[in-house]
């Protein structure tokens, strides 16, 4: 096999290695059914199995018990956007908050169906730090509560749940569910697409307290019903076979790892290390506030676009892959998501160390 470089992308990103091996194997064969992963019946007894491990394991790494579901999905968490007010507000208002680009999508999506209260915003500052919320902004007649845990392109994550004050509190954590521990206590729902930190493109995870399923309207859409595919164990219709399998060994990854304490460890170790050079550098420089640094997506400037096109030609040369930052922000950016090693943090670290020693 060709050597692998190291994969900065914010999403699709990168997988386990031990993972990707794994799923290698069975995609000629599965197990010992002697049928590939790829081309097998979701309506089979093996693929039956799998869908189930994969809800058993979310739970026992989240802590949760049967008041909670575990749904597969498709559409992304786009579509969640949509899918959330469509069957938890039933013509009631709904809060939100804004911290970037994706909860500016949400809003514009449940703006759609009801009146929208945008409690909380850091757009003021371009998305540079989290808002601090007290209990008294909360709508209390309000459907929930919504936040997004990790803004990737602007490079800020809650450190702590905002306080919900007594309503449903939603959450979308694509971009770092699964990479510390949650107090689900606090949660009534949490969608997450899954490209970002627990396997490929093609499912959304959702996790929700049972009680909610009562909101969905039997005159809803099948596929665009929680409730259905609750009742249907994820598999109301063709699900993304594939990516749920590999969902399902992430998470096998995880628990082998030690579960969400663990993970959380490995998170701090390898962003401090970045954001450590960064803040006694001559020449790059962080772009949030301190407090708001997300561990998952490491945003940073050089003095000029100039310097930064070639920090990001000659960093590709090299081995690394997607440093470029989004294209509504420019400058660079590093994610570090669960399954990025810390050797490749060290090493983007040292080719900064050159970088500067030849441009400063």
């Amino acid at each position: 096999m060709k050597p692998r470089i190291y994969n900065f992308s914010a999403g699709p990103a990168i997988l386990p290695e031990e993972v990707l091996l794994e799923a290698k194997e069975s995609l000629y064969a599965y197990g010992e059914t002697g049928i590939g992963i790829l081309e097998m019946s979701h309506r089979s007894t093996p693929y039956e199995s799998i869908v189930n491990e994969a809800i058993a394991n979310m739970k026992k790494i989240l802590g949760i018990g049967d008041d909670f579901e575990v749904l597969f999905l498709q559409g992304g968490a786009s579509l969640q956007f949509h899918m959330l007010p469509l069957n938890l507000a039933k013509e009631k208002t709904t809060d939100y908050i804004c911290t970037g680009a994706w909860s500016e999508k949400a809003i514009v999506e449940a703006k759609r169906l009801g009146v929208v209260h945008e409690i909380a915003s850091s757009k003021d500052k371009n998305y540079s730090y989290i808002p601090k919320i007290s209990a008294n902004q909360v709508h209390t007649d309000s459907a929930y509560l919504h936040f997004t845990s990790n803004n990737t392109i602007f490079g800020t994550q809650f450190k702590e749940e905002p306080p919900a004050n007594g309503i449903p509190l939603v959450c979308d954590a694509s971009s770092d569910f699964l990479s510390r521990p949650l107090p689900m206590d606090k949660y009534s729902l949490i969608y997450a697409g899954a490209q970002k930190n627990i396997g490929p493109a093609g499912v959304v995870v959702v996790v929700m307290r049972k009680e909610l399923l009562k909101r969905s309207d039997a005159n809803l859409t099948p596929m665009l019903s929680y409730s259905v595919h609750a009742k249907e164990k994820s598999l109301y219709n063709t699900p993304p076979a594939f990516s749920i399998y590999v969902v399902g060994l992430v998470l096998k990854w995880i628990l082998k790892l030690g579960g969400l304490s663990a993970m959380q460890k490995i998170n701090e170790d390898k962003a401090d290390i970045l954001y450590k050079h960064i803040d006694q550098s001559k020449i790059f420089r962080g772009t949030v506030e301190k407090s708001a640094r997300s561990l998952m997506n490491v945003p940073f400037r050089l003095p000029s676009e100039e310097m930064e096109e070639k920090f990001i030609k000659e960093s590709s040369k090299v081995g690394f892959s997607g440093l470029k930052g989004h294209r509504s922000v420019g400058g660079m950016r590093a994610s570090i998501y669960n399954a990025f090693p810390k050797k490749g943090v060290e090493d983007l670290v040292r080719f900064m160390q050159e970088f500067e020693s030849k441009n400063a």
